[in-house]
């Protein structure tokens, strides 16, 4: 059984399908790997096999995803103990479709952060390096599959959760069009931003567990059907396809991970794709105008946790004092931090000056990207400036954390898809490289990133 360890997931349920392997042997043996798990990326396991065990290796889920019955806390204490009635969406269509739910993996406390050291259950670690962030906010997920205790998992991004973590850990992630996959039973952080997505090992198996993902849903009004089947990719070549680059003279890139990006570029040459570098006059703004919008969005979100309804609940009997307390006992400082910006972002007197400005520069990236797409195929980027950095190096700098997820915050702003693949290594830990494309362009995207995927030849960390 150790096989699976060296399979992709595709490669695990074609063995499943031709009856070489069981359903439920595939599931004790990740069942096994997940609770030896050492590294903080679960925070539940599955005591046992569900009973209609389908065709597909199971499936890690992060921890923001309601599953019916199982502990759902979105990594923080102020729903330490809830247990949903009802099932995502998402992880409903991937048990319909034969992945069962591994477990629940650690996270960012509601998905708000770029390291995974948020959590209210404590960090999760670096396989690469255990003195090391694996990013976030769904890092739990992106380490579990690089470590070998996953086949595959689903987290989400709002402003490069799924990307980052997947750049840091040295895994594949996919950012899928706004609306492609629906948000019900997701816990909200940002409504406008929130996206599920793959963490996968390659390309191949990110457009499987993506192609089950899709789908409008009557329970979420901004879901959209997706236009055509998710196809897997079989690109060879990219002969015709422009690649816009954006991003390398930023200040702030770490000089390994630009070498490590331009000869990503040359692979795309040699692979018969052009590249030109573009601008994107206001992508640079796109930070200072996601820490307001999003947090705008996750100051109402959040105000529903009070200790009424979910949760834990503090307080002496009195009501404000048990708001008051409830919240202060159940969120983190990053929580509390945000949902101070928000506040204040959308209080009387300062709405238009902040968060419609905000708005406003979120329309005009989107006008940028509409440009660009003009000219090029696809938007190539760094997907983080630096490679995966030391815990706790930058906790008590709120703004050089914020600035980890420079490349990645303009892509949800635009509403646009993006996939993070592994290019190389720089100080010994991964690299990744970002594709984005219009909206609904994830099939040309993941086939572009498949020919790349070939090319570059990535080994992950050593799984044992």
């Amino acid at each position: 059984m150790t096989d699976l360890l060296a399979m992709t997931a595709v490669q695990q349920a074609e063995r499943i399908r031709a009856g070489e392997v069981s359903p439920r042997e595939a599931f004790d043996f990740w069942r096994g790997r997940a609770e030896a798990d050492d590294l903080g990326s679960y925070l539940w396991v599955a005591e046992e096999a569900p009973a209609d065990l389908g065709e597909l290796p199971p499936v890690a889920v992060k921890d923001l995803f309601c599953v019916e019955g199982v502990p759902s806390a979105a990594g923080s204490r102020i729903l330490e103990g809830y247990r949903p009635p009802y099932t995502a969406t998402s992880v409903r269509n991937l048990r319909s479709a034969g992945a069962a739910v591994l477990g629940k993996t650690n996270q960012d406390e509601f998905a708000m952060g770029s390291s995974n050291e948020n959590s209210g259950f404590g960090p999760v670690q670096n396989p690469w390096d255990r003195e090391r962030v694996p990013g976030g906010s769904s890092g739990g997920s992106a380490a579990a599959v690089a470590a070998g205790n996953a086949p595959w998992a689903i987290g989400t991004d709002t402003g490069g959760s799924i990307r980052q973590p997947a750049s840091l850990c040295g895994v594949v992630g996919l950012k899928p069009t706004y609306g492609a996959v629906s948000r019900y039973g997701m816990i909200a952080f940002a409504s406008s931003l929130d996206q599920c997505g793959p963490l996968t090992r390659d390309v191949t198996d990110a457009a499987l567990l993506f192609r089950h993902l899709v789908g409008r849903d009557p329970c979420d009004s901004t879901s959209l059907a997706f236009p055509e089947e998710v196809a897997l990719p079989t690109a060879e070549r990219l002969d015709g396809l422009r690649f816009g680059v954006w991003g390398l003279g930023e200040e702030g890139l770490d000089p390994g991970v630009a070498d490590v990006v331009r000869a990503t570029l040359g692979r795309l040459e040699e692979l018969g794709g052009g590249v030109e570098e573009i601008e994107l006059p206001s992508a640079r703004h796109g930070i200072a105008a996601y820490y307001v919008i999003a947090p705008a969005e996750a100051s109402a979100n959040l105000a529903r946790y009070d200790g009424v309804r979910y949760g834990p609940r503090s307080g002496d009997g009195d009501l404000t004092a048990m708001y008051e307390q409830t919240r202060h006992d159940g969120f983190g400082d990053e929580v509390k931090r945000r949902i101070m910006i928000g506040t204040y972002a959308l209080s009387s007197g300062y709405y238009e000056a902040y968060y419609g400005t905000a708005q406003k520069v979120r329309t005009r990236i989107a006008d940028d990207f509409r440009a660009a797409f003009e000219r090029v195929d696809f938007v190539v980027t760094p997907t983080s400036p630096t490679v995966a950095f030391e815990l706790g190096e930058r906790t008590a700098d709120p703004l050089a954390m914020y600035l980890s997820d420079y490349f990645t915050v303009p892509m949800p702003l635009a509403g646009i898809p993006a996939v993070s693949i592994p290019c190389g290594l720089s100080e010994g830990l991964p690299v990744g490289f970002q594709i984005a494309g219009p909206a609904f362009s994830e099939s040309r995207i993941l086939d572009a990133a498949y020919a790349l995927e070939r090319a570059i030849g990535f080994e992950g960390v050593p799984r044992t």
